[in-house]
C-alpha cells in the first residue's frame, strides 16, 4: 500500500506566497520522478514542476520564475513553494510520483496520485 498525503493548501492574496507538502508512504523501494500537477475548474489536468531524484527540475512556462520544487529523498517527500501567486494559479493541486513498490520476491514500478490540495488565490 502506498500513500501520497498533500498539504498546505488554502486561501492566499494575489501576490502572496504558500508552501505545498507531499509525503509518500509505504512499502516503496525507491521513488523516481515526483512532480505537482493542478487542475483548474473546467480545465484539463496540467504539469506544475517536476524533479528527479538527482535534483533535476523542469517547469511549466506559467509559473517559471515564480515556483521552485524541491525534494527530501530521506523523507520521501516533495514540496513546491509558490511565491508572486495569481488569481489564475488557483486550482486543485496533485502530487505525483514514479515509484518502485517492495515486495518478497519482486518490484513493481508505477505511479501514483495524492487526493490533491486546494489553492485559491484571491483578495
Amino acid at each position: 500500500q502506498v500513500q501520497l498525503v498533500e498539504s498546505g493548501g488554502g486561501l492566499v492574496q494575489p501576490g502572496g506566497s504558500m508552501t505545498l507538502s507531499c509525503a509518500a508512504s509505504g512499502n516503496i523501494f525507491i521513488i523516481y520522478d515526483m512532480g505537482w500537477y493542478r487542475q483548474a475548474p473546467g480545465k484539463q489536468r496540467e504539469l506544475v514542476a517536476t524533479i528527479n531524484r538527482g535534483g533535476s527540475t523542469n517547469y511549466a512556462d506559467s509559473v517559471k520564475g515564480r515556483f521552485t520544487i524541491s525534494r527530501d529523498n530521506a523523507k520521501n517527500t516533495v514540496y513546491l513553494q509558490m511565491n508572486s501567486l495569481k488569481p489564475e494559479d488557483t486550482a486543485d493541486y496533485y502530487c505525483n510520483a514514479d515509484l518502485v513498490r517492495s515486495f518478497a520476491s519482486y518490484r513493481i514500478r508505477d505511479g501514483y496520485w495524492g487526493q490533491g490540495t486546494q489553492v485559491t488565490v484571491s483578495s
